[in-house]
């Protein structure tokens, strides 16, 4: 019998170690950390063995394959010490893989893949096509097979999770964007976090297509360097020669296999120019998976999104408050505070990446009439803007955040949460902070209309 280990029992290996029981393998999960409660009754009534609080080298070391947590690198020193043993060691994604009949719809990139992942989905679905969710949205795709399959699979996949494949083959595959983003984990090399990111496309061919935004200079690079065969189908904002989706006239354009389909701007609920780039990757998608072409726009006009991402939670005395709290690095707050004409309050702040703040000078001069520094250390918020935007205040307190909101905003202002940071300083992630903003302005709101 295939003994199979799983080093990390989150979502993702809670699944696969579901599955691989399920397929008749001897399964063994080692945790370092503790094993929540509600999976241990299940791996007792399954007769999983498992450990947590530690890694038993010699219980991991007969193994025919691991699969791992995301989270755990393969620089890792056990990881390490199992690949010299000759040990397999792939990703939940990888080895539910190889137990899928349907086609696979990979999404990467560092802004944008849930708010695509979650698009394209809705599309499929809404045109009758048998489609699943999952990757890093969703439940985990190994824990789905374990009950059931679908023609198509819509997959969110991060970089850490492209570092585990090894056959896992697309059949479209969505590169949005490349910017620095976890580049402890890359040695700091935007190059080799860009190479982990086309890594995607190693094992497509001329049947499969690879959508690409193509004025991302860093996706240009890393192309120089593609493995796989895939179709090229690139995208961007204007018409360029061989683009094949594009906006022109406020129209969302595609043109390929001779197909052409366009759709108003104005028709949509994302809103902003990054959102304009993850609907045509979208829509390209699904036109490429053979969704009919009269069925793609009315999904455009219904979709709902993600929490945190964009989302307008109320407006207040003509002020609009929105939660963008998933923007946790530059470019993603760059793309929210270019989304919006209006005169903005913007909420930023908390565990820096290493950011470069001029990246954003563009967005926030003359645009920003007021930062409000969210988190323990703001200084480096504070030099960075001081002078470029009118008046900066600083605060540990998200429910004050909101109320100097109301106190220095404007009707036909717009208070934006946007961090550009990390959460773990005040937050227990970006969730959480996300959360606490929206139960601060509708409490602020109920107070105001009692």
């Amino acid at each position: 019998m295939q003994k199979t280990v799983i080093l990390g029992s989150g979502e993702s290996g809670f699944g696969a170690a579901l599955l691989a029981h399920k397929h008749g393998h001897r399964v063994f999960v080692s945790d370092a950390g503790k094993i929540a409660a509600d999976k241990k009754k299940t791996f007792n009534e399954k007769k999983i063995a498992f450990e947590e609080g530690q890694h038993s080298i010699n219980l991991l070391l007969d193994a025919q394959t691991v699969i791992k947590s995301p989270g755990i690198p393969f620089s890792a020193p056990l990881v390490v010490k199992l690949m010299a043993a000759g040990i397999p060691v792939i990703d939940e994604l990888e080895f539910a893989y190889r137990f899928s009949k349907g086609k696979v719809i990979a999404i990467t990139g560092t802004n944008g893949k849930t708010t695509t992942s979650l698009l394209i989905y809705h599309m499929m679905k809404s045109a009758g096509m048998d489609v699943g969710l999952g990757g890093n949205v969703g439940q985990s795709w190994a824990l789905q097979l374990v009950d059931t399959d679908h023609s198509w699979w819509v997959l969110e996949v991060s970089s850490f999770q492209i570092e585990g494949f090894i056959k896992l083959k697309p059949s479209i595959a969505v590169l949005l964007n490349i910017s620095p983003d976890h580049l402890d984990r890359y040695h700091y090399s935007l190059e080799e976090y860009a190479a982990a990111k086309m890594k995607l496309t190693d094992k497509m061919d001329a049947q499969d297509h690879f959508i690409f935004f193509e004025p991302d200079i860093n996706i240009s690079e890393a192309m120089k360097s593609q493995k796989g065969k895939p179709k090229k189908v690139p995208i961007g904002l204007e018409k360029l020669k061989g683009t094949k989706g594009y906006i022109e006239g406020d129209q969302l354009n595609l043109k390929i296999n001779g197909l052409t389909w366009s759709w108003p701007t104005h028709e949509m609920v994302l809103k902003g120019e990054h959102n304009f780039i993850n609907s045509l990757a979208a829509t390209m998608c699904v036109l490429l998976a053979g969704v009919e072409m009269e069925k793609i726009g009315p999904s455009l006009k219904d979709f709902v999104n993600a929490s945190h991402r964009m989302e307008q939670v109320a407006t207040i005395k003509g002020i609009k408050f929105i939660n963008d709290s998933k923007g946790t690095n530059v470019d993603a707050t760059a793309f929210a505070l270019g989304a919006f004409q209006e005169p903005i309050i913007w909420i930023a702040g908390g565990v820096d990446k290493g950011n470069d703040y001029q990246l954003l000078e563009d967005k926030v001069i003359d645009h920003v009439k007021l930062l409000i520094c969210l988190g323990k250390d703001n200084e480096k918020l504070k030099i960075a803007f001081s002078g470029k935007i009118p008046r900066i205040l600083t605060t540990e307190d998200i429910r004050e955040a909101v109320q100097w909101s109301l106190e220095n905003g404007s009707a036909g202002d717009v208070a934006l949460l946007s961090p550009a940071c990390a959460s773990f300083d005040l937050f227990n992630n970006y969730e959480d902070r996300g959360d606490q903003f929206k139960e601060a302005v509708i409490t602020l709101k109920k107070n105001i209309n009692d």
